[in-house]
């Protein structure tokens, strides 16, 4: 059995957090905030929704460097938990990384990247950092390029980077992720719950509060650098599971309908957003199953919330937010 490495703070100064007013930054601001470490949220307005008490928030564009350098001005782990809107996505990326890149090279900070595993394509089995990058989409293949831009300067001692890689998440704030809005809020509100693909089949899924918390442990350890790490998951759940989870904690039924390759196609001869989740179907037509042995190998099992909890208290966040 291996020792997990440890996860003393390899920077104990400002932690910014980019993209602090979606899912994953508001999580790891929280996260952040109740460790006590000093935190700086970065938003495109300057604000965020239930940010906590003694955070400092400020504005920025994250495609300009100068404002990158300003928001980051005096961290030590600087955390990438911005995404441009889905359909932009190859057009805005690029640009946004770069500038990204540079301002924290710049600051001398750190910087911890919450990825994605959409860069392995469709697979077999279960994806460890070891699977190949087989992506054929632009949305996969966009990944695969990013990463190895940001480990390529890592590599030239540049920057010092890790990457933390996460399947869909769920959670408090989790609005806008495939199993949100669609799949939660719609069940708290008594519509019909959209799950893409079939509800068959198995498909990782990461509560935010813990997904935060792996990324929090990738950014105070320096055994962390250099690398991408998949993050430990709530569980690989069919969507019929998952719906029944919801269920247990409504305390009544809810009405699971599969959304279809056709249906997708249709809907996104309107839609430019729907059109972009056509190449991906893959992840939701057959199993989708991360393995985050190496992460509990290095720095030992992580928060793991079981689901039930996870998913009551996401359900009770959904339930708040349609009250505000």
């Amino acid at each position: 059995m291996s020792t997990p490495l440890s996860s003393a703070p390899a920077a104990p100064g400002l932690h910014v957090v980019l993209g602090a007013g979606g899912g994953t930054g508001g999580a790891l601001v929280q996260e952040l905030t109740a460790r006590g470490l000093p935190v700086r949220g970065v938003t495109r307005s300057g604000t965020a929704a239930g940010t906590p008490a003694g955070v400092e928030l400020v504005a920025a564009d994250l495609a300009r460097t100068d404002d990158v350098r300003r928001a980051v001005a005096g961290a030590a782990v600087v955390y990438h938990a911005a995404n441009p809107p889905y359909q932009r996505w190859v057009a805005d990326f690029p640009a946004m990384n770069a500038a990204i890149t540079a301002a924290t090279a710049d600051a001398g900070a750190k910087l911890v990247v919450a990825d994605n595993l959409y860069g392995y394509g469709p697979t077999t089995g279960p994806m460890t950092e070891s699977t190949p990058e087989r992506a054929t989409d632009t949305k996969g293949q966009l990944r695969i390029r990013l990463a190895a831009d940001l480990l390529e300067a890592h590599a030239a001692g540049r920057l010092r980077v890790t990457l933390g890689r996460s399947p869909d998440y769920f959670g408090p704030g989790g609005r806008n992720s495939s199993i949100g809005d669609t799949l939660f809020g719609a069940a708290v509100a008594g519509k019909t719950a959209r799950w893409l693909g079939r509800t068959d089949v198995a498909h990782s899924v990461t509560y935010l509060p813990d997904l935060a918390a792996a990324l929090v442990t990738l950014g105070l350890s320096d055994a962390a650098d250099g690398r991408a790490w998949h993050l430990p998951i709530t569980g690989s759940p069919t969507g019929r599971e998952l719906g029944a989870a919801i269920e247990r904690a409504l305390g009544r039924p809810v009405k699971l309908a599969a959304t279809s390759r056709t249906m997708v196609r249709i809907a996104g001869l309107v839609s430019p957003l729907i059109r972009e989740i056509g190449p991906i179907m893959y992840q939701w037509e057959q199993p989708f199953v991360s393995d985050a042995s190496a992460f509990e190998a290095a720095f030992g099992p992580g928060r793991r919330t079981p689901l039930d909890t996870a998913v009551a208290a996401t359900v009770a966040w959904f339930g708040a937010a349609a009250k505000e």
